[in-house]
């Protein structure tokens, strides 16, 4: 696809995504205008509603009222006729003073003891009725009989006299009454006279609330139902007396006050009267009803008595087919927007493009190797600064290029010489990835280890002993935490099974983004120099043994003299006492300590790394320079009391061996005699430090500079290979060895071991 196209295409998009958004919000926000007119409209019809209603329940008040005061003026006209005994009435007197007052009925109650119940009535029906199960009427009742007045919301209230509610007649559910309920306390009954109120339920059905409502939806096509709902009783289980029985809904408790409830959807609505009632603002929702849209407005009635909600249906069908229209006429006027934009876009496209084309040609002789093209445009925009730097990019490249060839035979020349330096240099060299697994390897890996390349690339090395694979992995740990790690010393298995000691130095290796990619390792094969080592070791041990067979011979005549002067006293029969016995044992342990410490010490042993108490080694030691100490006039004395955790992985025979050299080397420094002080610290939790301290005639800066090193040594005897030796063994055991010295005041040998 050209630019030219792609150009027209991407305005032709933009275009219709911004009218596309201009239809969304004209879309959006005329049917908010409409949603809010017809919101608008039915809170209107809601207060013409509440004012018909208001006026209604005036209306119906009042002539429940005059009903009320006719029926207080008939029982007190009864009362005058009636005996004030309820045993001297009868039935039939009763009949026929209702006709003479004008009512339908009369009926007399009596108080009894836990029930007020109709004793004397008019209607047959009425008699022996209990008024126990009617709630609010019962209250009413009793406060008549106790206080002469009533003070329950519910009702009319006059002197001496209650009217309640219209209602269904628990005589006969199918009438609707009128009650009046009169004492005074003059007869042992209340006269109850009452008349038929079907009419004014046909005042509110052909006159009232209903008949307002039914007008305005017929002449309000797009308003679907209408209703006045009482949140006292809304979404509540409805409350259903049994009369003669039937179900009878009390015209007092219902839910619904005027209007109908065709199209319920309670289960929402009740939290929405809810709502409406403790905001005491419009709630407007959309719904369903019958599969098509409609809009549901509830709106609250609080300027009366008592609150009502009343709630509104009206089509979405004509709010829709508007804005379908509206819709229809915008998608028109936008497509007309649309070609004429693709179309402009496509002619402005072309004159654009020419300056392209030509940047492009030469770009293009760019692309085969060719930096001789030059771009002739020279406006003053974007494409004429673009075709400047195409120029200058050209002529660079041409001046790039020819540094490149010069810079890559450099750099083959440079691949050939590391190239043959890896593959011909004596220590091996392996590089592996982040997991482990080989990636490349040299020649002097295969002589060394015996494995071809092809034997490892793409797998882990097996060649690390076991009891050396964490030390390993702290290796790697420490690597990768970009510590050094250089001439590290220990051991690998070969192909064929041997064990030989190397040394390796392990580096990281980066990417351009500065990230670890691989780990390469440069292993020395240090076998033969160990084994040289080992002379030394060897030859410089049995020096110290040779030097200390003088003490030693001493120290065992000792208690061999004490021996035999008690095998003596035997031989004279003498009796030997126990505690001479004990003696003589003491002695012959001393000896067989000796001699087991001058064995361990002579005799060669391997190597063998194990966990051991510091203090018993530095003890031992002490035990056994003690005899050459005491011929010199030396003490040797020991700090080790407060030492925590003193354990050490090392070899027993080696550490002996260093603190053998460094205490005769001090008691050597001090002719005269002298004291040796031998300090344990381990409070570290790493490591161990142990000063051994002399009061020798110390050593000058230029001695201390040469000390350790092969053959060099200030002694008439001496060889210059005890403290080389010592440290190569510090040195083993991956510690540190340290001398302080001035001369005239002794030295301090310092020797740190991990622990």
């Amino acid at each position: 696809m050209s630019i030219k196209v792609k150009l027209t295409f991407w305005i032709s998009i933009l275009v219709a995504l911004i009218l596309l958004l201009n239809m969304s919000i004209y879309y959006i926000s005329s049917k908010e205008g409409l949603k809010k007119a017809a919101e608008q409209q039915m809170i209107t019809m809601a207060e013409q509603i509440s004012t018909t209603v208001e006026v209604s329940q005036q209306a119906r008040q009042h002539i429940e009222d005059t009903i009320g005061e006719r029926l207080r003026s008939v029982a007190i006209a009864a009362q005058q006729e009636l005996d004030p005994d309820i045993e001297n009435v009868t039935n039939k007197q009763l009949a026929e003073l209702s006709a003479k007052l004008g009512v339908d009925h009369i009926t007399l109650w009596k108080r009894l003891d836990n029930d007020i119940v109709a004793l004397r009535s008019s209607d047959p029906k009425e008699i022996n009725l209990s008024s126990k199960t009617w709630d609010y009427w019962y209250v009413a009742f009793n406060q008549l009989f106790d206080y002469h007045q009533v003070t329950i919301p519910q009702g009319q209230k006059l002197n001496n006299y209650w009217s309640g509610p219209i209602n269904y007649a628990t005589s006969d559910p199918s009438i609707v009454n009128k009650w009046g309920n009169y004492y005074d306390g003059t007869t042992n009954y209340m006269i109850n006279p009452y008349v038929n109120a079907e009419n004014i339920l046909e005042f509110q059905k052909t006159t009232g609330t209903d008949a307002v409502i039914t007008k305005m939806l017929l002449k309000n096509n797009n308003s679907l139902e209408v209703t006045g709902i009482d949140p006292q009783f809304f979404g509540k289980k409805p409350i259903i007396k049994i009369k003669k029985g039937q179900p009878i809904f009390n015209l007092d408790v219902r839910d619904i006050i005027f209007g109908t409830y065709n199209y319920a959807d309670e289960l929402n609505e009740v939290t929405h009267i809810q709502d409406v009632l403790e905001t005491r603002k419009t709630i407007t929702t959309d719904i369903r009803i019958m599969n098509e849209s409609a809009i549901q407005s509830l709106i609250p009635v609080m300027n009366t008595a008592k609150p009502y909600v009343i709630r509104i249906i009206f089509k979405a069908t004509t709010l829709e087919d508007m804005l379908r229209k509206q819709l229809i006429e915008l998608v028109i006027i936008s497509l007309s927007l649309l070609i004429f934009t693709m179309f402009s876009s496509y002619l402005l496209s072309s004159l654009l493009i020419r300056p392209i084309q030509q940047i492009l040609s030469v770009v293009n002789q760019v692309a085969q190797g060719k930096f001789e093209g030059i771009i002739n445009y020279k406006g003053k925009d974007e494409l004429g600064h673009l075709a400047f730097q195409v120029n200058l990019m050209t002529s660079n490249l041409n001046n790039y290029t020819r540094q490149l060839h010069d810079v890559a035979d450099e750099l083959r020349h440079t691949k050939g010489y590391l190239e043959s330096f890896v593959n011909h240099t004596s220590d091996a060299i392996h590089v592996t990835d982040l997991a482990g697994n080989v990636t490349q390897l040299n020649q002097a890996y295969e002589r060394i280890f015996g494995w071809a390349p092809e034997e490892l690339l793409g797998k882990k090395l097996s060649n690390i002993p076991p009891e050396c694979l964490s030390e390993y992995e702290e290796l790697i740990a420490r690597i990768l935490r970009n510590e050094p790690v250089a001439d590290y010393e220990t051991i690998r298995y070969t192909k064929d099974g041997r064990i030989i000691d190397v040394s390796i130095t392990i580096s990281t290796i980066w990417d351009e983004n500065g990230q670890i990619v691989a780990i390469a390792s440069i292993t020395r094969n240090i076998t033969a120099r160990k084994e040289a080592e080992d002379v030394l070791r060897r030859s410089e041990k049995l020096s110290v043994v040779g030097q200390l067979a003088a003490g030693v011979a001493h120290e065992i005549r000792n208690p061999l003299t004490t021996i035999k002067g008690f095998v003596q006293l035997q031989k004279s029969k003498v009796a030997i006492k126990e505690s001479q016995l004990d003696l003589m044992l003491s002695e012959l342990d001393r000896i067989n300590f000796i001699v087991s410490e001058f064995l361990v010490l002579a005799k060669p042993q391997a190597v063998q790394y194990q966990q051991a108490d510091i203090r018993d080694i530095l003890i031992h030691v002490g035990k056994l320079l003690e005899s050459q100490a005491s011929m010199d006039n030396v003490e040797i004395v020991m700090h080790l009391d407060s030492v925590q955790d003193p354990y050490i992985r090392c070899d027993l025979n080696q550490l002996k061996q260093v603190f053998i050299n460094v205490m005769k080397n001090a008691m050597e420094a001090m002719p005269g005699g002298g004291k040796i002080k031998v300090e344990l610290d381990s409070s570290s939790p790493s490591f161990v430090r142990i000063h051994v301290i002399d009061e020798g005639c110390g050593l000058s800066e230029e001695e201390l500079s040469h000390v350790g090193e092969p053959f060099y040594t200030n002694k008439e005897n001496g060889n210059g290979l005890g403290l080389m030796v010592t440290r190569r063994i510090i040195n083993n055991h991956k510690g540190t060895l340290s001398i302080q010295s001035k001369l005239g005041e002794g030295t301090c040998i310092e020797i740190m071991l991990p622990k």
